[in-house]
């Protein structure tokens, strides 16, 4: 073979011993006789394992290296070289079976559920406690997560006597290949159940439905889950059970609306109340939990409009807003939108002339401004409102 084993393989010179494991598997899948019977690939494949052979023993490595014999006996009669490398190629690491050596065992832990609940706006943010009603799989009563009815017990599978696999001798041109199954008569397990259980069936577990009393945590936001753990389904066999995740839905408000920890809302005043200035008394989030005869809770708030204030105003109210996960609180934004009358009887629009003619705006020309401010004309026009 004059061809360099590295190259055969396509690996670099310095690559280490999985990369050049994960090489041959890669080779393997697609040379070996039982999935391409043509000759010409018969011979790669030999060649590619008589490279592997030599490149997975560091010895024989070393010595390839340094320009020696590394392989010196016929094929596949080296120290080291096992038929479990081919088979691993096609099966991975852990066998044909794909479960490891040894019976599979009945006792495993169960899924984790996960259930979608809707809260209200109030209610996500200030905490709530909910019951709820969940199917799941619960521990059968009857045998106790064994799976054999009462008086009896496993026995061992007579098939694989207790191996929870079989074995399976194949002829190829390289010899007898000899793998491991998981036994068809107890699928793996290595037992079997003469009598099953007649209230599962065998599973150690049963469907149910039971109440739970889930605590909302505040602050909570849309998609958020909160993890209760154990409360999932019970494991095959009445094994550990999995975790129950419940998703928050949280529906829209009419008044507020959510950004973060930020809430807001937008609130139309007359245009004289905007010239004027006035003060408005607006309901406040906790007034959706509060009960009528709560006086301790505040239910509406004041809102200070200056004279003078533009439509499109942001006024911040610190504090206000949603409370944080892990403590702290948001703002209230509260936009206030200016309204224009659009119906005027005479001796408004009477007053509305004299009121324009006195400050000189019977006839405005409009002033031209631009859409963006730089950072020092903002910061500019800030201190002189």
């Amino acid at each position: 073979m004059s061809q360099d084993l590295y190259e055969l393989l396509g690996v670099p010179r310095d690559a280490d011993a999985d990369t050049i494991k994960k090489a041959y598997r890669r080779l393997a899948r697609q040379l070996h006789p039982d999935v391409n019977p043509d000759p010409a690939t018969q011979e790669r494949f030999k060649e590619v394992t008589h490279a592997y052979e030599v490149l997975a023993d560091p010895q024989k490595r070393a010595a390839y290296d340094r320009g020696g014999d590394a392989f010196g006996g016929g094929f596949g009669q080296g120290a080291g070289f096992s038929f479990t490398d081919i088979m691993d190629a096609f099966f991975g690491a852990s066998g044909a079976s794909g479960q490891g050596r040894g019976p599979r065992p009945r006792v495993r832990r169960g899924q984790d559920a996960l259930i979608r609940i809707e809260v209200t706006l109030a209610e996500a943010a200030f905490g709530v406690t909910r019951e709820l009603k969940v199917d799941t799989a619960v521990l059968c009563q009857a045998c106790q997560g064994a799976g054999a009815a009462a008086g009896t017990t496993p026995v061992t599978c007579e098939t694989c006597r207790g191996a929870g696999e079989v074995a399976h001798v194949q002829r190829s041109l390289l010899g007898e290949i000899r793998t491991l199954r998981p036994c068809p008569a107890c699928r793996g397990y290595g037992t079997l159940i003469p009598e099953p259980c007649r209230e599962c069936s065998g599973d150690g577990r049963v469907r149910s439905r039971r109440t739970l009393n889930v605590k909302i945590p505040a602050g909570v936001d849309n998609g958020t889950r909160v993890q209760l753990a154990g409360q999932g389904e019970i494991g095959p066999g009445g094994g550990q059970p999995g975790d129950l995740y419940v998703e928050i839905h949280v529906t829209p408000h009419e008044t507020f609306t959510r950004q973060g920890a930020d809430l807001q809302c937008t609130v139309s005043i007359p245009m004289t109340a905007a010239a004027l200035g006035t003060t408005l008394r607006l309901p406040t989030l906790e007034a959706d939990l509060a009960p009528a005869a709560d006086s301790g809770t505040e239910t509406t708030f004041e809102l200070e409009v200056r004279p003078g204030t533009q439509s499109g105003t942001d006024q911040v109210l610190r504090g206000r807003g949603v409370p944080g996960l892990r403590g702290g609180r948001g703002d209230l934004v509260v936009t206030i939108l200016v309204e224009t009358p659009t119906r005027l009887d005479g001796r408004q629009e009477e007053l509305l002339k004299e009121l324009a003619a006195a400050r000189g705006e019977e006839a405005p020309t409009g002033a031209v401004r631009a859409t963006h401010k730089s950072v020092f004309s903002r910061f500019r026009d800030a201190f002189n409102v």
